[in-house]
């Protein structure tokens, strides 16, 4: 797990150095896809939101079922693309700093422990099975799959 909360740490370090570097203009203008670098930031703080408390949850329970959410109404809800630019890199960085030390406190057997009920074969960017078991550990991980499979599209469309 060291290495994996050393690579989390340095793909938001990293990100956050690159994502300073674009232009406010640049980050509102709508991608292939629909959304802008900027609703793609607000994705990205929605699903740190929502993982934070399935990786708190989890450890006081023998299931990992969580409930989705409608990521499409939440980016139009909140209006990512008129909050600034800095302020919504800055809140994504914060967030997933916390996030890498809530994953770090996380005791080894609880990451690893396998539960039968879950939610992840409809919650997961890479599903699993409702029929076989998963860990938190593949959770945790599968969000940071998430994670920096969006900041490629945003790095991405931006070089393009």
């Amino acid at each position: 797990m060291d290495e994996f909360l050393a690579d989390y740490r340095e793909t938001v370090e990293s990100a956050a150095v690159k994502l300073r570097a674009v232009p406010e203009e640049r980050a509102q203008r709508v991608m292939e896809g629909g959304w802008s670098a900027q609703q793609i930031m607000g994705h990205l703080i929605d699903s740190a939101t929502n993982n934070h408390q399935r990786f708190v949850r989890a450890q006081f329970t023998d299931h990992l079922d969580f409930p989705g959410y409608e990521q499409e109404q939440w980016v139009l809800a909140q209006h990512y693309e008129l909050e600034a630019w800095t302020e919504l890199i800055d809140f994504w960085r914060s967030y997933n700093r916390h996030l890498a030390h809530v994953v770090a406190a996380i005791p080894p057997e609880v990451l690893t422990k396998p539960r039968a009920w879950h939610s992840l074969d409809r919650i997961a960017w890479q599903t699993v099975p409702a029929s076989e078991p998963a860990t938190l550990e593949y959770l945790v991980r599968d969000y940071l799959g998430h994670l920096k499979d969006h900041l490629r599209q945003i790095f991405d469309a931006l070089e393009g």
